[in-house]
């Protein structure tokens, strides 16, 4: 992990004064009222952005630049302009400033980098057997939600151990339409086949009620519930359903096993516990529920190395909760300096009085101190592996003739099946890993491509790739000269050190021998790509890992040393573009094998799809079939049976 201050322009007194002067300029023309500003840069770059109670009274602090901390005089003396919103409240402020720093990335704001949305579990109630399933994004479908859950695994894990201890579907409505006899998940205990009627529909609802006071915290009551049903089969010598209810409590023990500590004092909460070391910070987020510890993640948030915990708490939960709702009690490690305005601005969110709190003694201080020691690790092992990987890049560099150590790599593969739903991907990696939020899908769009070309679908994906790149260069560039012509200076040295904003790749490596490697120099050359250097790497002798083989231009095939950390670390990046490559490759098969010719048609809904598939055998049937055969389709009318019949043979 990088400061983030290294890039900016040498300081020097003329430079303070004059962003001092800038700012002092503005101070005639602010009112005494909240809002938000933002510092601007020469070349347009919002530096920063801050809320205010008053305005002017603020930005009037700015004016005395020898009065600041080290970081805020090089912001001072870098602010060329100054942008200003005047708001209604201060709590209007905070929320406008929190959703100003996550859409403009400023450089001296704490920026919370990791902003993906977290996964549900919902029980559905737009149909008669209700499923559960999990949830991303908008809440627009009709059931009852669960979560937030830490993660995709928490979830997962969850939804599992609940489909044994519940038997509830978690099939799609179109396949439960679909369904003539039990799926698998019936045989293996996980579903009780409301499909096809093997469980009532007030049974099937009894076990949905089951379910979801589990999910609100009810966990005891219905354990208590299914142990008396235990002991009463037993008694009645029904051994069997015995059996099925207690494995099913032992599947509620599980789940509870899974998420370790349950405070009996925190009911519906979020816990953020910070731990700084060497200018960095790992902030810990646990989520409870229904008084149960559905998972935890950790952040680690980008910001100057000044700032301390309590300020970088406070700018982190901002913006968090910007498009989140929060819970009723957020617990804090920390005492942020704005507390108050923060509850003002959540309650007003939720609609409820939210409290922020820092623990003072008894459990919830327990609690804290736990996550306070995970943030701590969490921190050690990331410092930890920033560390060595700076080491495999520096390595990375050495081998491949790189003049430092290179901080953005892009690995190309390609993946088909004898040409068929043919994919290119990209995947990326730097100081901190993997770039997940950077990777790319290329569906092959070339029609004049042999199929299983390899050559010829690399040179689409590189020519795609680069021909954008260097479109988006020209176009900063054809910018920049019309900013010097209107006499604005630009700073030609500032550049934003983290990877994640890097554009231009240090490194290309492609899957592959020297027939990839000559398409990719083809590639670079009509597109006038310069300053990238390009590496092939090949399987060995029957695909040994650790015979792989190097190819670069103008230098013979080479090896690296055999169990060198750097030849495992590039083997890493291959497997890695290969098992994104084969991913996505599948997704596409998957999406086409399940696709119908019947999709196609308007008004062919589950119904008149599984009437058609059961009469004819097969889609593929249904596109032969003559105009009475669809006729005598059961539910199928003759306006129907025509426009089927016209959709298959009227093709102009």
């Amino acid at each position: 992990m990088s400061e983030q201050n290294q890039d900016i322009t040498v300081d020097t007194p003329g430079q303070l004064a004059a962003g001092a002067a800038v700012i002092a300029d503005y101070l005639t023309r602010l009112p005494n009222a909240p809002g938000v500003y933002r510092m601007v840069s020469r070349d347009g770059d919002v530096l920063y952005v801050g809320k205010a109670a008053n305005l002017k009274k603020r930005v009037q602090a700015y004016t005395k630049p020898y009065d600041q901390p080290a970081r805020i005089a090089r912001m001072i003396a870098n602010t060329a302009s100054m942008e200003f919103v005047q708001t209604n409240s201060e709590v209007e402020a905070l929320l406008l400033e929190a959703n100003l720093i996550k859409r403009l990335k400023p450089r001296y704001n704490v920026h919370l980098r990791d902003d993906k949305s977290f996964p549900f579990i919902l029980v559905t109630g737009d149909h008669a057997a209700p499923q559960i399933i999990k949830h991303r994004g908008a809440k627009n479908r009709k059931g009852e939600y669960f979560g937030p859950f830490a993660s995709a695994y928490s979830v997962n894990r969850t939804l599992n151990t609940l489909q044994r201890a519940f038997l509830l579907r978690s099939c799609s409505d179109s396949v439960f339409e679909s369904r003539t006899r039990p799926c698998l998940l019936f045989q293996i205990k996980r579903c009780s086949a409301p499909c096809v009627g093997k469980v009532s529909a007030e049974d099937y609802q009894h076990l949905v009620d089951q379910a979801v006071g589990f999910l609100r915290g009810k966990s005891q009551d219905v354990k208590e519930e299914l142990s008396h049903e235990m002991e009463a089969s037993a008694d009645a010598l029904d051994f069997e359903k015995a059996a099925r209810l207690r494995d099913r409590v032992r599947a509620l023990a599980h789940v509870q096993l899974q998420q370790g500590i349950n405070p009996q004092t925190i009911d519906e909460a979020d816990l953020f516990a910070a731990y700084q070391d060497g200018g960095h910070t790992c902030i810990q987020v646990f989520f409870f529920r229904s008084g149960q510890n559905w998972g935890n993640r950790a952040y680690f948030p980008r910001h100057d190395r000044a700032v301390e915990a309590g300020e970088v708490l406070d700018s982190f939960l901002a913006q968090f909760y910007d498009e989140r709702e929060p819970p009723k009690l957020v617990i804090v490690s920390h005492d942020v300096p704005g507390r108050e305005l923060l509850e003002q601005a959540l309650s007003i969110k939720a609609d409820r009085r939210v409290e922020v709190l820092l623990p003072q003694r008894g459990e919830k201080r327990e609690v804290m101190a736990q996550a306070v020691m995970n943030a701590r690790e969490s921190l050690a092992r990331r410092m930890a592996e920033s560390a060595t990987q700076l080491q495999l890049l520096e390595g990375v560099a050495k081998a491949f003739g790189l003049d430092e150590a290179p901080q953005r790599i892009e690995v190309y593969d390609n993946s088909h099946i004898q040409g068929t739903n043919a994919v290119g991907a990209m995947i990326v990696a730097g100081p901190e890993g993997f770039v997940k939020n950077q990777y790319r899908k290329f569906n092959i769009k070339s029609t004049d491509l042999t199929p299983g070309d390899d050559y010829a679908m690399m040179r689409e994906v590189l020519t795609r790739r680069f021909r954008r790149l260097m479109k988006e260069q020209e176009e900063e560039k054809e910018q920049e000269e019309e900013a010097r012509e209107a006499g604005v200076a630009f700073d030609e040295k500032a550049a934003d050190d983290e990877p994640d904003d890097v554009t231009v790749p240090d490194l290309v490596l492609i899957d592959g021998g020297a027939g990839q490697l000559a398409v990719a120099c083809e590639v670079f050359a009509a597109l006038g790509v310069s300053g990238v250097k390009l590496v092939a790497i090949a399987k060995g002798p029957e695909r040994d890992a650790g015979r792989e083989r190097f190819f670069m231009p103008g230098r013979e095939p080479f090896h690296l040393e055999f169990k060198s950390p750097v030849l495992f670390y590039l083997q890493r990046l291959r497997d890695e573009a290969h098992r994104f490559a084969i991913g996505t490759h599948r997704a596409k098969r998957a999406q086409t094998l399940a696709s119908s010719p019947l999709d196609e048609i308007e008004g062919i809904g589950p119904t008149r799809k599984r009437a058609l598939l059961n009469h004819f055998g097969s889609g593929r049937a249904v596109t032969h079939a003559g105009l009475s055969d669809l006729e005598s389709v059961k539910g199928i009318s003759k306006a129907m049976a025509r426009k089927i019949y016209d959709h298959f043979h009227d093709k102009g």
